[in-house]
């Protein structure tokens, strides 16, 4: 008897650990959530930012050239 009731009260305390840090990364997640909801990472940047690409079209290329480049480049 003594047995059974060490076997329930180890169950019990696994059961409360388990719960316990399933709550506290449950309330991280949402506190990171939080923090970076109103974040915007798309907006222009401020003071001596350089672009880095652009969008030049210097010539068209036909569905050869893209494809070749497919193929070569693993894309």
């Amino acid at each position: 008897m003594k047995a059974w009731f060490q076997l329930v009260f180890q169950t019990l305390k696994v059961f409360i650990l388990f719960t316990g840090c399933t709550i506290l990364f449950y309330y991280g997640i949402m506190w990171v959530n939080e923090e970076y909801q109103d974040y915007h990472r798309y907006d222009e940047p401020n003071g001596t930012a350089v672009k880095v690409s652009a969008n030049v079209d210097t010539e068209k290329s036909t569905w050869f050239d893209r494809i070749v480049l497919f193929y070569l480049n693993g894309e």
